[in-house]
């Protein structure tokens, strides 16, 4: 396997991760990310395959969990009870029990809400420019999120700071600061989440935390613990993705001058699944192997990890003609924005709704829409976001 170098945090490498995406994928459809210390799957085909392979898993076997410091308990008890990082049964049993709450039928009834939001939004906005990421971007699937769980909007301030700071965790930038920051942001949001679902287990609403409290299978409900946890993760996700998905596609549309028409009905679905393909929100997700198992020429052992490099799939020419062209109207063929498998993004279905109203009541209110400078991607990797998005209009 092919050992290859690249400090995730170069800022070369944050502006565009995708030259080092095709050279990786030229060695081989699995090659070793030193910086990483683990192989890393490049390939279309390869990503599918890992996704689906149920000898491997998002929870590192217990005799390889290391130890976890006292001083970062806060995050990691809450992380203990996240569907994100468990496998079989309690994994089926929470997302089942998530799923029951987080219908198909209430997702599409937010549909007029997140249309008046829209307008609201670009109301506000000032005259002559604004950066849109903040003026727009993180507002919709913020304060959408906040009404589905029955959150105070007002409240919406706070959870984009804990949020920022919890998923922080991830980046590779993370230092002892941001350690630091994300510890008192998972008390700080424990704390709230809380006090609110003792609100409510007294108060029932026509929200997702009450459909939560009350959904049941085989007799079982959700513990508080995991209510806590699962509420978060909503938060979290429920914004994160949505917030970076609407700015690249927003900026992507911009900096491609790309024809208003393929907003329209008939062909928003396909743009913005190009949108995610050609730019997405997440580039990496990691998973362990629970079994000794061969996948494209490389034996894994149990409890060894592999990065399945998303922005690399979705550019594959094996699977895309012309992959680093961006064509919202190339015929539609499934890509892993929001992965695959049992871990699929339960929330993949509220972003793209989201894209759907957001994006063309945007360009269909602001006809003369443009980038104000070129736009600049944050130090957030295994994300992938803008740090700004200017525009004028």
């Amino acid at each position: 396997m092919k050992r290859l170098s690249q400090s995730p945090t170069d800022p070369a490498f944050v502006q565009n991760p995708y030259p080092f995406y095709d050279r990786a994928r030229a060695e081989g459809s699995l090659v070793f990310w030193e910086e990483y210390n683990m192989p890393c799957a490049t390939s279309y085909a390869v990503t599918m395959a890992l996704f689906k392979d149920r000898r491997f898993g998002r929870e590192c076997p217990p005799e390889f969990a290391p130890d976890i410091p006292d001083r970062l308990r806060p995050f990691y008890d809450i992380e203990a009870h996240s569907m994100l990082e468990l496998d079989g049964a309690r994994h089926k049993r929470l997302r089942s029990l998530v799923l029951r709450a987080f219908t198909s039928r209430r997702i599409a009834g937010l549909g007029p809400e997140i249309e008046a939001l829209c307008h609201q939004l670009i109301d506000a906005f000032p005259e002559g420019g604004c950066d849109l990421l903040q003026a727009y971007c993180t507002h919709v699937p913020v304060v959408v999120i906040c009404r589905l769980l029955g959150v105070p909007e007002a409240m919406a301030d706070d959870l984009l700071k804990w949020s920022n700071s919890m998923v922080s965790m991830y980046q590779a930038r993370r230092t002892r600061e941001i350690e630091d920051a994300a510890m008192q942001a998972s008390t700080d949001f424990r704390n709230f989440m809380i006090s609110y679902i003792d609100q409510r287990r007294s108060e029932p609403g026509d929200d997702l935390i009450t459909s939560l409290i009350e959904a049941e299978e085989g007799g079982e409900k959700l513990s508080t613990d995991e209510l806590i946890t699962t509420c978060i993760l909503l938060l979290n996700a429920g914004h994160e993705a949505t917030v970076h998905s609407l700015g690249l596609a927003v900026k992507t549309l911009l900096e491609q001058g790309t024809d208003t028409s393929y907003l329209s009905e008939d062909q928003i679905d396909g743009t913005i699944e190009e949108s995610l393909r050609f730019d997405p929100p997440l580039h990496m997700f990691t998973r362990y192997a629970y079994e000794e198992v061969e996948v494209a020429g490389h034996t894994f052992q149990r409890g060894d990890q592999v990065a399945l490099l998303l922005g690399a799939a979705n550019r594959d020419p094996g699977k895309w003609e012309d992959p680093q062209v961006f064509n919202p109207g190339r015929p539609v063929a499934t890509n892993v924005a929001f992965g695959s498998g049992v871990h699929f993004c339960v929330g993949a279905p509220l972003a793209r709704l989201e894209m759907k109203i957001a994006m063309p009541i945007l360009f269909d209110r602001l006809p003369n829409l443009a980038l104000d400078g070129a736009p600049q991607y944050g130090d957030v990797y295994h994300f992938h976001g803008l740090s700004a998005l200017q525009v004028k209009y």
